[in-house]
């Protein structure tokens, strides 16, 4: 039988629920009597519960989900997603400048950045945080030296840890040959085909439609595959980001932010407003927010004339910031500042998050990866190894902080050849016609777009 995942209304009632608590809404009534009917929680990890659900269950989902949706937020006053409310609430909003284009050697890095940093954290996507700390103790690399290799790790350890089953065979560090397919690279070339079709004045029906030219619905998941099945039902955004969308404030709109900062050097304000206009087609509040944290500062990192320090502040000038993304990135960087012992500020987050939040959640993924760019000083191996080593959604992390770090490098000769000469300059995937791209000809595609009147 097909098990569809991250759709069933059986698999999205549990995650709903947690996401009431956490904006601001009130759901014991519903849970108990979700509960009460013999409903399972949300799956832990994966999109789908082992075994389907009786019709009836299901049926009570599909209403209980739609009763959610009704309550009222607590929260909603702090954390708009409509750009004109957003604006409205923060007052060191950037002045729009109209920016400059980043020469192509420093879209070239953040193009490897990005890739390296995925690559790394590919291997050990959804494993605990023991479970990665062991791994990479077991082969002498930790902290994190170079990519995960199963060389030397004792048979027992794999057996209670084993490798994130899609990865192992491309992105450990004896199998790597090029960069593999990955949704933290698709989701990129997705916005550079937008960026093309129809200039940065595309709106997010737009970006809708190049999914459904583009985007087999087989490497969607979680917020991304919600939207996709309500734009195939006929709903258009913004209701395609609302409707029976647990995920919503998940990580997926940050992991496409990286082509609206590289197009916007200079202007985080115009990164923030095409963030926004891609993000609302799957995600809202605080989901929305990541991607405009993430686009304006990589579109301050994109001009080579500030340090990382100042790109976070300037990120964080585009986020209510009475929200919980802004409150969580502010502590991150606190801890970051405080703490030494990386290490240290990752249990920290942990201890607040882990318990409550999804591992692919934006909140406690964006607090990680300003920590690890904060902890690291901006520096590139430092960035990513622990952006990577903190655990959740490791390869996403591993992705942004690798972008944001190779931008400050400024140049593919800045970064050190043990994480770049792996990927060849090829790049595997299956939107459109990138498959076999080098990163040297996306960036020169990426800065024809930067330039474009």
């Amino acid at each position: 039988m097909l098990r569809l995942t991250w759709v069933q209304p059986e698999d999205l009632i549990g995650h709903e629920l947690r996401q009431a608590a956490q904006d601001g809404r009130e759901p014991s009534a519903v849970a108990a009597r979700w509960r009460a009917a013999g409903g399972p929680e949300a799956p832990l990890t994966a999109g789908a519960s082992p075994r389907p659900a009786s019709p009836y269950l299901r049926l009570l989902a599909t209403d209980l989900l739609d009763e959610l949706a009704d309550l009222p937020s607590a929260l909603a006053d702090d954390e708009p997603t409509d750009l004109a409310r957003i604006t409205s609430l923060c007052p060191d909003w950037p002045v729009a400048t109209g920016g400059r284009a980043a020469r192509p050697a420093r879209l070239e890095a953040a193009w490897l950045g990005r890739a390296v940093g995925c690559l790394l954290g590919k291997p050990v996507e959804k494993l605990p945080l023991t479970a990665i700390r062991d791994l990479a103790r077991a082969t002498g690399n930790w902290p994190l030296t170079g990519y995960f290799t199963a060389r030397g790790v004792p048979g027992e350890l794999l057996a209670r840890h084993p490798w994130n089953r899609r990865s192992a065979g491309t992105s450990l560090a004896e199998n790597i040959d090029g960069m593999p397919e990955d949704d933290d690279l698709n989701y990129p070339l997705l916005n550079l085909l937008v960026l093309q079709r129809h200039g940065r004045a595309f709106t997010t029906t737009d970006v809708a439609r190049v999914w459904l030219d583009e985007l087999p619905a087989g490497r969607t998941f979680t917020a991304e595959r919600v939207a996709y099945r309500n734009l195939l039902s006929g709903l258009e955004p913004p209701l395609t980001a609302r409707r029976h969308n647990p995920f919503r404030e998940w990580i997926g709109a940050l992991i496409r932010a990286d082509v609206h900062g590289w197009t916007n050097p200079g202007d985080p304000a115009a990164a923030a407003g095409q963030a926004h206009r891609d993000a609302t087609l799957t995600h809202t509040a605080n989901g929305v927010y990541a991607a405009m944290f993430t686009a304006a500062v990589i579109a301050t990192a994109a001009t080579g004339d500030h340090d990382v320090h100042a790109c976070l502040r300037t990120g964080l000038t585009v986020v209510p910031p009475r929200s919980r993304l802004a409150r969580a990135v502010r502590r991150a960087v606190r801890l970051a500042r405080d703490h030494t012992d990386f290490d240290t500020v990752v249990d920290l987050l942990h201890d607040t998050y882990a318990a409550t939040h999804h591992w692919v959640h934006a909140v406690p993924n964006t607090a990680l990866i300003a920590a690890a760019l904060t902890h690291a000083d901006g520096d590139f191996t430092g960035s990513v190894r622990r952006a990577v080593s903190g655990g959740w959604d490791t390869d996403s992390n591993g992705a942004t902080a690798g972008s944001v770090a190779a931008l400050l490098a400024g140049s593919p000769r800045a970064l050190p050849e043990r994480w770049t000469a792996p990927l060849k300059n090829r790049l595997a995937t299956s939107v459109g016609d990138f498959h076999g791209a080098g990163f040297d000809t996306l960036a020169r595609l990426t800065h024809l777009e930067a330039t474009r009147p």
